[in-house]
């Protein structure tokens, strides 16, 4: 208890993001050390004794996010490659490997035990290697690391280490003619001894240090082995990964107002307790599966399982949460609330049978008494969007929470590519909803000859020789000979190839001009030689081979409020949607694919989108870590895999005139690899493994789901600086149209069995002002509120929720260039007003605080004054009255 750390340790997360240095900065640690970089930009830096260095924001002028990090500079963190540059000599001194252990020296030489009689030259001969090492760095103080994976988990290695490096250290200090002073001592002990140096304060920089800007992607440890394979093994997982850094978000927004509104009206059968208890369990589940064997895919595949049934158990556990708080918040007399975990007032969205499979949406049973749905925003910013429902009638109607009928549209629901369903049906419509705000909708049955139901989808097959009619008549479905077809909205139109099923261009209404944008899938095996691609490396056997497609099944559907084109080629169905409503989704393309290569071996595909913007020397632009873009460049000279980066959630390709966004639901590989062509590895199926440890291939493959947002951008005004060399910022509309995709609206229907059915709701909730100041700006993003755990060791305390929560933010730094379309919030200046966030919530005392919570400021803030610089994540620490 009470110990702060004060120095990051990260030597195996293969290639390094300046977000993670930021993170650290920000939650008040001084300093860090990193392993895995490149092993020629570690030569570059031994070089010019840089390998010590400020790393730096490359948006930060200034240089606050600086902070002190040294890199190692050898091939691994084992004892062999941290003594020095001879790991046959370094192996020596790892006395696990003495003779009879259960390590040996792969160089043939096997260490010995230290004794009076070879002290002197055991000394002399390590002291060479940590001389040799101290000339890679600007300081005379070394570093000299003494572990590797699955060590000092027996006594015995404890007592060889200390007892034989004892003997060392002691004669060496005993012989002034070595000029050495050296000890056992920790990470924070070496960088103090720096700060002690030169008679500075833990955390500023030393003199004559560098400072550097960028990041460590894609890792290589030899030759041309790139590590750019994990950005997409074990998709699903990656996707899973998404979705329950969702739902924990939603769940911890709502039961802080949970927590709120149950001291302002009797909430004595809130299971609070409980939920909080289910809350710390859904942290720690997401955060194990941060771990670098973990959501990059490259774990065995019993741990793969491990992971995967914690995070169903932790998603299916936010999901109740969400749902019991809305529930709560909804109702009109809060004190008739009771908690029923097997008959709930609502129902999730979804359920997964096992973590593996792909989720089944929950049916509302439709009957001439309006049944309720609850929807559910979770971002800060109010929405217009296109929301769904899945019900069990095509004759419907749909009520806002006013009870005026709005227009709706109603499809068949598919079970397979020309199969539908007799008993599901999904219903569509266009709803606004406040910032952290629910509201209620209902449904109920209408007349088949009602003129204010859901207006019917209208069905085209091309390629079928189908002849289908739905048992209801409501539907037209009919067969199309191969001609080029579109779908459109107010905004604009998407022209789809008739032989492929494709999308070919788009075409903006207001200006009448058509841009070439198209997507092709491509597959890629893996090289002949011995050495493959596996579950880390990529490692393919030439260019991506266009996947032939040859007169698909291609379903087209055609509606008000949303219409879409599904394509059916090998290994994927491939579904484009365009959305109708005055919100942000109408300005972009919702492309959703189900990857299945399952019958495939040493099989990698990709989506390709193709354009007509070519960049300035072949530059493009990714995220890191959904924090911030980092332009990239494509090089001629290095391999094919070496020009795939990380893409956890946008990639984009511009020039003087337009900028195409790739925003995508889930974290995967990326590139750019000819002009004017973007592409997205979607799965990955490898039959061996690539010796970097994981001892297998990736064989376990599942259906993926993915999700992705294509948004096409007109620039407004010609770019003020010089593009080349410019790291730019996504457009305020794709931050938020990246929101969407990540955080979609929650949609709980009505549980007909339930024992509360007839209690009365609220017919909308929201925490924040009403009216157009409601929630935060466009430019600020709630990444969470989170309620604060009391004593973990504690057992009376563990899981009673404190009275106080961490309120994070993100001011996002956007391209002014684009127009700001499709928005349902104000741009600000960085002053965030909490009164605005919470209309009915006192806050007695607010505090800024590192990331970490460990450092808070002594005086407390105004309520209605909190900024926020560009870029930045900041962390306050509220305690409501």
């Amino acid at each position: 208890p009470g110990v702060k750390p004060q120095a990051g340790w990260s030597i195996d997360p293969f290639g390094l993001s300046p977000t993670m240095a930021y993170l650290l900065k920000q939650m008040g640690l001084k300093n860090m050390l990193i392993q895995r970089v490149h092993y020629s930009v570690k030569k570059y830096l031994a070089k010019k004794k840089e390998l010590e260095f400020l790393w730096r924001q490359e948006w930060d002028d200034s240089g606050r996010t600086d902070i002190f990090c040294h890199m190692m500079p050898f091939y691994s963190y084992d004892i062999p490659h941290s003594c020095g540059p001879d790991p046959k000599i370094c192996c020596q001194f790892d006395f696990n490997r003495l003779p009879g252990m259960r390590y040996n020296c792969p160089w043939k030489v096997a260490p010995v035990v230290i004794d009076d009689e070879n002290v002197a030259a055991r000394a002399e001969m390590l002291l060479d290697q940590y001389r040799k090492k101290s000339q890679l760095y600007r300081q005379n103080i070394v570093l000299i690391p003494l572990g590797d994976d699955f060590r000092y988990d027996k006594s015995n290695e404890w007592d060889l280490q200390y007892q034989n490096y004892k003997k060392l250290f002691d004669y060496m200090n005993s012989q002034p003619k070595m000029k050495v002073d050296i000890k056992f001592g920790t990470l924070s002990d070496y960088f103090n001894a720096i700060y002690k140096k030169h008679k500075i304060a833990p955390g500023d920089p030393p003199p004559n240090i560098p400072s550097l800007s960028g990041d460590f992607f894609t890792y290589a440890d030899r030759d041309d082995h790139y590590w750019s394979g994990y950005y997409t093994s074990r998709p699903f997982q990656k996707v899973l990964d998404r979705e329950m850094e969702h739902q924990l978000r939603g769940a911890e927004i709502l039961f802080f107002l949970v927590s709120r509104y149950l001291k302002i009206h009797d909430g004595s059968k809130f299971p609070l307790i409980e939920f909080m208890q289910s809350l710390v369990n859904a942290r720690r589940n997401l955060a194990l599966f941060q771990h670098h064997d973990g959501i990059t895919g490259t774990s065995k595949d019993s741990v793969v399982e491990d992971y995967g049934d914690r995070l169903l158990t932790a998603m299916m556990d936010m999901k109740r949460l969400t749902t019991e708080s809305i529930t709560f918040l909804m109702m009109k007399e809060k004190s008739k609330y009771s908690y029923s975990k097997e008959k709930p007032m609502f129902n999730v969205d979804e359920k997964r049978e096992k973590h593996f499979s792909i989720p089944e949406r929950s049916v509302l049973k439709i009957s001439d008494t309006p049944q309720s749905v609850i929807f559910y925003n979770s971002l800060a910013h109010k929405r217009e969007t296109v929301v769904s429902v899945y019900v069990d009638s095509p004759f419907v109607i749909v009520r806002d929470p006013r009870g005026k009928i709005i227009p709706s549209q109603i499809d068949l629901f598919w079970t397979d590519r020309d199969s539908v369903s007799t008993d599901v049906y999904k219903v569509s419509f266009v709803m606004a909803i406040q910032a952290l705000g629910i509201c209620q909708y209902t449904i109920e049955k209408t007349h088949k000859l009602s003129t204010k139901k859901a207006v019917p989808s209208e069905i085209t097959f091309y390629n079928s020789n189908m002849n289908m009619e739905h048992s209801s008549s409501v539907f037209t479905i009919k067969k199309s000979p191969s001609k080029p077809f579109s779908l459109e909205n107010y905004y604009m139109k998407a022209g789809f190839s008739q032989a492929t099923g494709l999308l070919q261009n788009i075409t903006f209404k207001a200006e009448g001009i058509t841009h070439p944008v198209s997507i092709k899938f491509v597959t890629y095996g893996t090289r002949k030689s011995s050495e493959k691609s596996g579950a880390y490396l990529f490692l393919p056997d030439g260019e991506g081979r266009e996947v032939t497609i040859v007169d698909p099944f291609i379903r087209v559907i055609q509606g008000t409020v949303v219409s879409e084109v599904s394509v059916f080629v090998e290994n994927v169905e491939h579904v484009v949607r365009l959305y109708n409503s005055p919100g942000a989704d109408s300005l972009s393309l919702d492309i959703y694919n189900i990857v299945d290569i399952r019958d495939k071996l040493n099989f990698e595909i990709a989506m390709r989108v193709c354009s007509d913007i070519k960049s300035e020397d072949n530059s493009f632009h990714t995220d890191l870590n959904g924090f911030q873009m980092h332009r990239r460049k494509t090089y001629s000279k290095l391999p094919l895999q070496a020009n795939y980066y990380p893409m956890p959630t946008a990639m984009f390709v511009e020039n003087s005139q337009k900028r195409l966004n790739i925003l995508s639901g889930q974290s995967l590989g990326a590139a750019y690899l000819k002009p004017g062509e973007m592409e997205v590895m979607l799965d990955r199926r490898l039959n061996q493994d690539d010796s970097r440890g994981l001892g297998q291939g990736v064989l376990d493959n599942k259906q993926t789901p993915n999700k992705f947002r294509l948004l096409l951008e007109i620039r407004k005004i010609s770019p003020l600086l010089e593009m080349k060399n410019q790291v730019k910022p996504l457009s305020l509309l794709a931050h938020l149209t990246s929101l969407h995709l990540i955080h979609p609206l929650y949609v709980s229907p009505r549980n007909p069995d339930s024992s509360n059915i007839d209690l009365e709701l609220l017919p909308s909730f929201s925490s924040t002002l009403d009216g157009s100041s409601s929630g935060l700006t466009c430019d600020v993003h709630l990444l969470n509120l989170r309620t604060l755990q009391n004593k973990d060791d504690d057992p009376s305390l563990k899981f009673v929720p404190q009275n106080s929560a961490a309120l994070i933010l993100h001011r996002f730094s956007f391209d002014c260039d684009f127009p700001n379309l499709g928005l349902s919030c104000t741009i600000g200046n960085g002053k965030v007003d909490l009164n605005s966030l919470f209309k009915d919530i006192k806050l007695k005392d607010i505090r800024s605080t590192s990331l970490s919570l460990l450092y808070e400021s002594n005086s407390s803030l105004s309520q209605s004054h909190l900024f926020i610089k560009p870029n930045d994540i900041s962390a306050f620490k509220i305690t409501p009255y």
